[in-house]
Parts: C-alpha cells; structure tokens; sequence
C-alpha cells in the first residue's frame, strides 16, 4: 500500500514514515540495470530502498531519517568518475 502516512493510520495500519525520491531520469519499464545500479549504491550504505517503476520515471522509498544520505548517494552516482 502506498498512502499518505496519516491516512494508513486512521485506517489502522501502521508503518514508519517513508520518504519519496522520484528519480528525474527518464527510465523504460524494459530498461536494464538502472534499478540495480541504485539499488546497489544504496545497499551499500545500508539504506533500505522500496521502489516503485513508473512508466517515465522511478519512485524510491527510503527511510525518512536517511532522506538525505540517499540523496547524497544518488547524485553520487550522477556524478562522471574521476
């Protein structure tokens, strides 16, 4: 389930608070590696990661408290070596 956090409460359900990260590179659904390459990166740090692929773009779930680690991850993979 993917919905606000106030409203799985109210419903009954409880979960620790996510943050979304939508990544702004246009992805294909048939695309190869992408997922694994972040994932991989973020892994490596220890950050759990849930993602959701979008038709255009993917939508990652990170803990909330890490929001801005992952971030740092991520432009890191941005970045050309060197």
């Amino acid at each position: 389930v993917v919905a606000p956090l106030a409203e799985m409460r109210a419903a009954g359900m409880t979960s620790d608070p996510w943050a979304r990260i939508s990544l702004t590179v246009h992805s294909d659904l048939a695309a190869v590696g992408l997922t694994a390459a972040f994932a991989g990166a973020l892994g490596a740090e220890e950050i759990s990661c849930n993602v959701i692929a979008g038709y255009h773009h993917d939508h990652l779930f990170v803990p909330v408290e890490q929001t801005l680690q992952a971030m740092e991850v991520l432009h890191g993979l941005s970045r050309p070596p060197g």
